[in-house]
């Protein structure tokens, strides 16, 4: 992983996480769409895999999603003062919307405004949550591997039809993905040792 140099990236990690992280309604799912966009499509910072991995890292971590991305994409570009600012960058809007909701709490528990627009605004959710779920099983697909596909309708049917907890799910893939990971390692000595 090649760390980006050129002149400028802190203040545009900073405000870019700034952006996306202030206009990001819905949780952590629907940010992983817009980073997608943002560092892989847009600035190229990325590549789509390596924009997979991080998903795939920052579900399966403790903590908000947001946070957790933010702080692998931040090292990524410049070490662990992108983390920082990337955290950073990441966290300030959230607060200060809190803020500033806390402040005027009873006015917008009682808006008949704001509760429309924040009805309106889950159905926008949805879509990008749905956008990313497509993605994300596309580069799934794309890997022609059986047993990450199989991996994925099983984990798909278990948390739709059984509500089986998704730390469960994720757990138990890793494990398989540790598992075959070692098998394939296993494979290859052998196959050299002949």
């Amino acid at each position: 992983m090649k760390q980006e140099k050129t002149p400028g990236v802190l203040r545009k990690l900073f405000w870019s996480m700034f952006v996306l992280s202030a206009f990001t309604f819905g949780g952590g799912f629907v940010i992983v769409s817009l980073m997608k966009k943002k560092f892989v499509e847009e600035l190229k910072w990325l590549e789509e895999d390596e924009m997979l991995d991080v998903t795939a890292i920052t579900q399966s971590s403790p903590g908000p999603l947001p946070v957790n991305a933010s702080v692998i994409i931040g090292y990524r570009m410049r070490g662990v003062v992108g983390s920082l600012v990337a955290i950073l960058g990441t966290i300030l809007p959230p607060m200060i919307i809190i803020f500033i909701i806390s402040m005027c709490y009873e006015q917008f528990r009682t808006n008949p405004y704001i509760a429309v627009a924040l009805q309106v605004m889950r159905a926008g959710v949805a879509a990008v949550i749905f956008d990313v779920v497509i993605n994300l099983a596309k580069n799934v697909v794309k890997t022609r591997s059986i047993l990450y596909i199989a991996m994925m309708v099983i984990a798909f049917i278990l948390t739709c039809f059984f509500k089986v907890n998704a730390m469960l799910i994720i757990l138990s893939c890793l494990g398989i993905g540790i598992l075959d990971l070692l098998i394939d390692l296993y494979r290859k000595k052998g196959a050299a040792a002949k």
